[in-house]
């Protein structure tokens, strides 16, 4: 395997903002999946110009005889259910910066050696990194005054794994993920509960001026970046009931990419060059 390469897209320079949606945990094939919301989601992206998204695992149920859920009342097959998803996301290909897999998806690899990611991945004609997706997004034109210049946000992705009961275990984990990855913004799924979380970290100016006894001295910046956990599309019942977990937010987290030129801006009362900011 390849060590983890970016993929980027460059988007209209007469944008002032970008949104940006993960679409995650639809599990196309529980009895519980509500399609209705999704595809309103869908909807959304396709309808606004400047909305784009990348997908974060676990759109299909793909429940299998060793797995937990309910094989016997899913909807389709595997084979069915990457069919369909794919088919609901081909009039948004073109908004799609990238891909990742889930853990669901990964039973039918794990069994039979078959990616149904990378299928829908491929008929969607996105790149596809099943286990973590880093994301360059350039948009928008006069960056620090200068034209021709473009705004650039860094985003990484990856679906999660493991289990946890509270909000803040849930959270800590896409913290844990921000330790390892640079970039503005972080998603994290998987746990099917919304949290958004600022972090600032700070880091130094290459740039220096000389001291009076032969030193360098220069500043350290404060970077500000965004820690996110995503929604699923999936109504209380079944074994998230009976197994006492939370019902779902079944409405997505918008992460918005601004710039100063964006009417959003004015909301704010910093001053930095860009700022990513949540809105649920």
């Amino acid at each position: 395997m390849d060590e983890i390469r970016w993929y980027g897209k460059v988007l209209s320079p007469e944008f002032k903002e970008v949104q940006l949606i993960i679409l995650s945990d639809l599990h196309y094939g529980n009895p519980y999946c509500s399609a209705k919301h999704f595809l309103r989601t869908v909807d959304f992206i396709k309808n606004n110009d400047h909305c784009y998204c990348l997908l974060n695992g676990d759109l299909c149920e793909a429940a299998i005889r060793t797995s937990k859920g309910e094989i016997y009342k899913q909807v389709g097959t595997p084979d069915d259910q990457k069919r369909q998803v794919t088919d609901w996301l081909l009039p948004i290909k073109d908004k799609i910066l990238g891909m990742t897999t889930g853990n669901h998806e990964n039973r039918i690899y794990d069994m039979a050696g078959t990616d149904i990611s990378a299928y829908i991945a491929e008929r969607l004609g996105i790149p596809y990194c099943p286990d973590g997706f880093l994301s360059k997004v350039i948009y928008g034109d006069y960056n620090n005054h200068t034209t021709g210049k473009p705004f650039v946000s860094w985003g990484y992705i990856s679906h999660g794994y493991g289990g946890a009961r509270t909000k803040a275990a849930k959270a800590v984990k896409v913290e844990r993920m921000s330790y390892w990855v640079q970039a503005d913004f972080y998603a994290m799924s998987h746990d099917h509960v919304v949290n958004i979380a600022p972090d600032v970290c700070l880091i130094p100016d290459n740039r220096g001026t000389p001291t009076d006894n032969g030193f360098l001295s220069g500043r350290v910046n404060a970077k500000r970046k965004m820690l996110v956990k995503t929604n699923a599309f999936i109504k209380w019942g079944g074994y998230a009931e009976a197994g006492g977990f939370p019902p779902s937010d079944l409405s997505s987290p918008v992460i918005n990419l601004l710039t100063p030129y964006s009417e959003q801006w004015k909301m704010y009362p910093e001053r930095p060059r860009q700022a990513v900011k949540v809105a649920v």
